[in-house]
């Protein structure tokens, strides 16, 4: 095989980069844009010493999973890798996936449900982060996620997995940027104004926060003259922030933010409790699969411990700490991100919640620090994970059973076989939880026992 060859595979089983594998010649073939038990024409794109990566352009005979694609646009959007999938189906390859890594990379014997669907299959997106550019020669705003391996814009006017709303608000700044002489930035020079639109949908209410994430230091009078265009033409914008990101970097949000116009957050709700959503605050992008991801942990709680002492770490805006509050004696959050924690205390006060302790600090220091053993430690770490030492300090000061949220199967494996191997035990099954339909992305809760 060489770059460019066209040949025919079978697809026999799925990656979890969403890559359907074969084989050919005895090497691994990763191919985008196919199903297992597809037969497909591909063309080769890469050929390294191990495996092969390949595109799927016909299909010969499809499998039946293949259905009509989400959106127009499937095959050339990176986003819905799985797009073309059926749904059930889709959900049991993210559980096989969660099953392999366990298996593979954690070494570990344990069982994982089927995933909890997402109650919304479309639309589920409340939070959409498109990066900017521009056309070479007219200058137009060009807004949308990257093609498929590459830095290359997809201009995405109609996204089916975000509220519609979000579809009219970035068409309205592509066409109205110009007139305030707000330009597209240019990656590889590093020039140009706006650099991403993220937009922060409420799915309780509707509402939207846009922030414009901007290349410059501080805001100028164009672009607040901008920001008050587009709140005044959207009533379903309640504000409308600037984010100053300066620096070569492909981390899409500065560390600073200012509001513009309106108010700098939205308002949701899960399990009966009233969240703020700022710029800069992480919180999850499918606020109806959140709900059921918070409805079993606090249930989990509640049928096996008569109100314990919680240690919510990494908890952004102590959404887990303030929902499980109901069933706790006394919960302790801890957050390094300096807004969330900001908001989290408003968060607690408006919800009447008295039983909680906010802190604002890297979550491996406070375990370092913490003399006290609380009855329940949940672990929601980024995509990364935790490291070994927040590990050996969760374990140090949790008395009974740890409750790991992770969205990601490889870093989760590597973790649990690191805590099982100092003496903790899996409890139960694995359950997963789609909370990124289309995509390969899927959440999971473990519950670990410890010595």
């Amino acid at each position: 095989m060489i770059e460019n060859d066209v040949i025919t595979l079978k697809i026999e089983s799925f990656s979890n980069l969403g890559y359907g594998i074969a084989r050919q010649d005895g090497k691994v073939v990763f191919v985008s844009n196919a199903c297992p038990g597809d037969e497909v024409e591909v063309k080769i794109d890469k050929v390294c010493k191990n495996f092969t990566y390949a595109t799927a352009t016909k299909v010969l005979t499809p499998s039946e999973h293949r259905t009509e694609p989400v959106c127009p646009l499937q095959k050339v959007c990176g986003a819905c890798q799985l797009g073309f999938i059926d749904y059930d189906y889709q959900l049991e390859l993210k559980r096989q996936n969660v099953e392999d890594a366990m298996r593979k990379i954690g070494g570990l014997d344990v069982e994982v449900n089927t995933p909890v669907p997402s109650p919304q299959k479309l639309n589920y997106r409340h939070k959409i982060q498109y990066p900017v550019g521009e056309t070479k020669n007219s200058k137009r705003i060009l807004a949308g996620y990257f093609k498929q391996k590459s830095h290359e814009i997809v201009n995405i006017k109609y996204c089916p997995v975000q509220p519609a709303i979000c579809d009219e608000i970035i068409e309205f700044i592509r066409n109205k940027a110009f007139d305030f002489g707000i330009s597209g930035f240019n990656e590889k020079k590093h020039t140009g104004d706006l650099r991403h639109i993220v937009l922060r949908a409420s799915a309780d209410s509707g509402k939207i926060l846009v922030t414009l994430v901007i290349n410059a230091t501080r805001s100028f009078p164009r672009l607040r003259d901008f920001a008050q265009c587009i709140f005044d033409e959207f009533e379903a914008v309640t504000g409308v922030c600037a984010n100053f990101n300066p620096k070569k970097t492909n981390v899409i949000l500065g560390e600073t933010s200012e509001c513009l116009c309106g108010k700098d957050y939205i308002i949701e709700r899960i399990l009966g409790k009233t969240f703020k959503i700022g710029a800069n605050t992480f919180f999850q992008i499918n606020p109806k699969s959140a709900e059921n991801i918070f409805e079993y942990v606090k249930k989990h709680i509640a049928e096996n411990f008569d109100r314990p002492t919680v240690l919510d770490a990494y908890s952004g805006v102590s959404a887990f700490g303030i929902t499980v509050s109901d069933v706790a004696k006394e919960v302790v959050c801890v957050e390094e991100n300096t807004d969330s924690c900001e908001l989290a205390h408003e968060i607690a006060r408006e919800n009447k919640v008295k039983n909680i302790e906010i802190n604002n600090m890297d979550a491996g220091k406070f375990f370092a620090r913490e003399k006290h053993k609380f009855d329940v430690v949940i672990l929601d770490p980024p995509r990364s994970g935790c490291t070994e030492e927040s590990l050996d300090n969760a374990l140090k000061v949790c008395g009974k059973q740890i409750i790991y949220v992770s969205c990601n199967p490889a870093t989760l494996a590597r973790d649990l076989k690191y805590l099982c191997a100092r003496g903790a035990r899996i409890s139960g099954r694995i359950q997963p939880f789609d909370m990124f339909c289309h995509t390969y992305h899927i959440e999971n809760v473990a519950i670990i026992d410890v010595p």
